[in-house]
C-alpha cells in the first residue's frame, strides 16, 4: 500500500523531513499501526512520534489514532496545536 506522508511543525523540523511517499505494510490498516511502523525507524523517530506527541489527519480531516488509512491516502503528522 502506498500513502503519502506530510509532516508539520516540530515533527518536520526534529526529522528533518517535509514529506515522502511510503510504501507501508498492507497489514497496517490504522494510524496508531502506522505510527508504531515509523518509530521503528530510530530513536528519533520513536520520541518524536509517540502518541501523545502528535496529532494526525487523512486526506486534510482530522483523524484519532484508530481511524483507518487506505491506499493513496495523504497522513499528515504534526505537532499539537495549543492557544490560549
Amino acid at each position: 500500500m502506498k500513502i503519502q506522508l506530510v509532516y508539520f511543525g516540530r515533527p518536520r523540523e526534529q526529522l528533518k523531513i517535509s514529506g515522502e511517499t511510503a510504501e507501508i505494510p498492507e497489514s497496517l490498516t490504522t494510524l496508531a499501526e502506522l505510527l508504531a511502523w515509523l518509530r521503528t525507524r530510530g530513536e528519533a523517530w520513536a520520541c518524536e512520534l509517540a502518541d501523545n506527541r502528535v496529532r494526525c489527519a487523512i486526506n486534510q480531516e482530522f483523524s484519532g489514532l484508530a481511524s483507518r488509512i487506505g491506499d493513496r491516502d495523504e497522513v499528515a503528522i504534526f505537532s499539537p496545536i495549543s492557544g490560549g
